[in-house]
């Protein structure tokens, strides 16, 4: 058995957890609306037509933010195609996935839901084909209480109270040539500065977020951020990271170490932003969102075949990935990338929530069940809160294809409110099990120890519809706290939750 070890103490911590990095993402693409969150003629459909079953299995995850309408989506939508009376909404075009959208679902359609599933919404608008005027407008009609044209119209709409959305994305993606109306990173910085200069004239309140690269493998990266926030630094508050991952190769040990890349990807933006920082003399400090983040490959050669035999079909099923154990694994180290830097991720979306490449699948007409992504989001969810501890982890490593010295335990730490404390722990090794010892100081009177495990066999296992539970976590017996210290087993490539309580 391999042996690893962490120290804790309760004094020395990172920063207080922003509840937002357990995040996720709805985009009008797929099924995501139409047939995931919204079926009306389901049996389990509200007299809205939203399916209580998924918003059920989204309010156990306790997600406190869904971005919203995209995505690719966004840079060709007209906000105003999804407010007022549904039978004259437009149908439109989708260019960014060749489909057709019927705007039977809009903003405030999305807002009942939202309260439903217990979140609340993190807008994106359009800065691809439009630009200043919409955006001032749209928050004006989600926010301003009333008096003025675009509120009088939401109010007329039925919506007597601001909507009160209070983070926005200054558009999408907007350094990649796949986007509508992309730009060079000066035009974007400056339509952005812009852009949030007149939104906040509306609502001074709200947080805005600008477009950082969208993957780190970008010719761009880098240069794009330098650029980009030369001209719009004083006027946003986080800029946006996204990242995806997969495994065609079928390299389980290389793709597993892929969260190495996700904290290098993190450290280099947040050391640009600082440089800016020093550059304009600043006393602003801007912090991260990671909106966009998950594994996708699995769904790609099908979505291809989807498009050639009905382009401009109405929520087809694409980019619906049928995700495995390994995938849950990596999701688990991601997330554990994003605790370990929260002095500046404040935001991350797990990319999508709903049938699109999503921890959440449903049948048309039929079941909705957790896939194996679901399990490390909902654990951090509901045990990562409050403040994440400056944990040292010595681990045997190894070495792979495109990493090297890869930790074979990847394991971080976090405290609540009421000073219990909660360790999450991924054993990479693919055959043995490993042994953590965790010496604590300052964790007095905690004596209680579970251990929740998320395991399988096979790390080509999924959960399916007929078995949805095939791989799910289960309680296994704990280790032993003596003289705080803590010795604990994590079994050969799992991911573990073990929690210290009074």
């Amino acid at each position: 058995m391999k042996k690893a070890r962490m120290i804790l103490n309760k004094e020395f911590t990172i920063a207080p957890i922003d509840p937002r990095i357990y995040s996720s993402f709805i985009e009008h693409l797929g099924r995501a609306v139409y047939g995931g969150i919204y079926e009306p003629d389901h049996p389990k459909a509200d007299a809205q037509g939203f399916r209580e079953d998924v918003a059920q299995l989204v309010k156990d995850l306790n997600v406190p933010l869904v971005r919203y309408p995209g995505g690719n989506f966004v840079s060709g939508f007209n906000w105003e195609d999804s407010v007022g009376p549904v039978e004259k909404r437009p149908h439109r075009l989708d260019l960014a996935w060749f489909t057709t959208e019927t705007n039977e679902v809009g903003l405030h359609e999305f807002d009942h839901w939202l309260k439903k599933a217990g979140s609340e919404m993190m807008y994106a608008i359009n800065l691809g084909t439009r630009g200043v005027d919409a955006a001032r407008n749209v928050v004006e009609y989600a926010n301003h209480p009333g008096g003025s044209y675009w509120s009088d119209l939401r109010i007329k709409n039925g919506a007597k109270d601001p909507l009160n959305i209070k983070l926005w994305c200054l558009g999408n993606e907007m350094d990649g040539p796949w986007q509508m109306g992309h730009k060079p990173a000066t035009e974007y910085g400056r339509l952005a500065a812009e852009a949030a200069k007149v939104m906040k004239w509306v609502d001074p309140s709200i947080e805005l977020v600008a477009c950082g690269s969208s993957h780190s493998e970008m010719p761009t990266f880098g240069t794009w951020e330098m650029e980009m926030l030369e001209e719009c630094y004083e006027h946003v508050d986080y800029v946006s990271l996204h990242r995806y991952y997969g495994n065609p190769t079928n390299d389980t040990p290389g793709f597993l170490a892929r969260s190495m890349d996700m904290d290098e990807f993190i450290h280099t933006v947040i050391s640009i932003c600082d440089a800016i920082k020093g550059k304009k003399r600043s006393k602003k400090t801007l912090n991260l969102s990671f909106d966009e983040w998950n594994v996708w490959y699995h769904s790609r050669q099908q979505d291809e075949e989807i498009w050639k035999q009905d382009r401009w079909g109405k929520a087809l099923p694409i980019l619906e990935d049928i995700y495995n154990f390994e995938d849950a694994l990596l999701c688990g180290s991601i997330l554990l990338s994003f605790l370990r830097r929260a002095d500046r991720v404040k935001i991350a979306c797990m990319a999508q929530l709903v049938n699109v490449i999503a921890p959440i699948m449903t049948r048309n007409g039929g079941g909705a069940w957790a896939q194996t992504i679901y399990w490390p989001l909902y654990h951090c969810s509901k045990y990562g809160r409050g403040t994440s501890l400056r944990a040292v982890v010595d681990t045997p490593t190894y070495d792979c294809s495109d990493y090297k010295d890869v930790p074979v335990v990847d394991a971080h730490a976090t405290m609540d409110e009421a000073g219990e404390l909660t360790i999450f722990a991924v054993n990479r090794d693919m055959k043995e099990d490993a042994e953590l010892t965790v010496n604590l100081g300052g964790f007095e009177g905690l004596s209680k120890v579970q251990h929740i495990l998320l395991h399988h066999d096979d790390v080509k296992a999924i959960n399916t519809e007929e078995n949805p539970d095939n791989v799910s976590p289960v309680e296994v017996p704990a280790g032993t706290l003596v003289d705080g210290k803590l010795k604990v087993k994590l079994p050969a490539i799992s991911w573990n939750v073990i929690r210290m309580t009074r």
